[in-house]
């Protein structure tokens, strides 16, 4: 089953999504021109921090939302686990 829901933070995703794609035409295009290994490097860095950030957006927000959708109200010491697997998803 696929969850075609539209979430507020969807365009933010697709923005990124937008920006990686942009990069990533500039390395190819880059490395068929010959440029720098150094120059080729950052625009790959670029690629993965713009893709890396659209990640880590999808994740967070599915987790503060749609994770507490399906656990619903609970207890705050019935909560710890949930809560502090928040925090730790933030490190990834």
């Amino acid at each position: 089953m696929t969850d075609r829901k539209t979430h507020e933070t969807h365009p933010e995703i697709v923005k990124r999504l937008k920006r990686a794609e942009g990069h990533l035409r500039s390395v190819v295009e880059m490395i068929g021109a010959g440029r720098s290994c150094l120059d080729v490097a950052q625009q790959l860095h670029a690629v993965e921090k713009a893709v890396g950030q659209a990640k880590r957006t999808l994740i967070q927000y599915h987790l503060d939302h749609c994770l507490e959708d399906v656990v619903g109200p609970l207890a705050r010491d019935e909560r710890r686990s949930i809560d502090e697997f928040k925090q730790i998803i933030k490190h990834l």
